[in-house]
């Protein structure tokens, strides 16, 4: 099939349309939602700037659309940006959230597109592991959940890293895999990436028990460098 990637720039989303090609669909698109609200319950929002960047990184085409946030809002800007596309359907990050899927699958329903979802219901530390096994690099970019304080911005999503998430996850239950909004993350490299991505300049900001890494500019980097 010709699928369109819904692309926040998150683990979840690379490794989904990594997938979706290894099972030898044809990913051409990445569509990007931009909500003005960061308190969107669909869509990803930290560092969605740099989204163009990794579109570049990775020699695919950009499409995005602006939402305001709202559920609504995000339905129709979803909506709105995939008429316009020749594609047989989407690829997405969807895990484990009911939310997102049943809200993503009325709009493919109103469309006729297939909404591939192959990281859905599956064993989270299974995917956890896939994800690092397969050369997808993220690093984390968004903390909302106790446990996750400042120190965890930056850190790269690796095998240690799941150690200590395990350790939490004993302790809270947080999903490791930020399921449940605990934590959000940026893509710095994977096996579709044609350059990698380098984070040149970088601010954390933390209110209370949240923060967020604002990534201020980027470059792209030969593999290897």
């Amino acid at each position: 099939m010709r699928l369109a990637a819904l692309y926040s720039g998150g683990k979840d989303s690379t490794l989904a349309m990594y997938t979706a090609i290894q099972m030898g669909h044809e990913v051409p698109y990445l569509v990007t939602i931009r909500p003005s609200d960061a308190a969107s319950w669909i869509f990803h929002t930290p560092n969605l700037s740099v989204v163009p960047a990794m579109a570049e990184a990775m020699g695919r085409e950009l499409v995005t659309v602006d939402s305001d946030g709202t559920e609504s809002g995000d339905l129709e800007a979803m909506e709105r940006v995939l008429s316009g596309l020749d594609v047989d359907g989407i690829v997405v990050g969807a895990l484990w959230s009911d939310y997102q899927w049943d809200r993503m699958n009325i709009v493919c329903g109103k469309l006729g597109l297939v909404l591939l979802a192959p990281l859905w219901r599956k064993d989270q530390d299974m995917v956890y592991d896939i994800m690092c096994s397969s050369g997808v690099e993220a690093v984390i970019v968004g903390v909302f959940a106790e446990g996750l304080d400042a120190s965890w911005l930056g850190r790269r999503l690796d095998m240690e890293t799941k150690k200590d998430l395990l350790a939490l996850r004993d302790r809270y239950g947080i999903s490791i895999m930020g399921e449940g909004g605990e934590y959000e993350s940026m893509t710095l490299d994977s096996p579709m990436h044609l350059k990698r991505l380098n984070i040149d300049s970088s601010e954390k900001r933390m209110e209370r028990d949240t923060g967020v890494l604002d990534v201020g500019s980027v470059s792209l980097c030969d593999k290897g460098h």
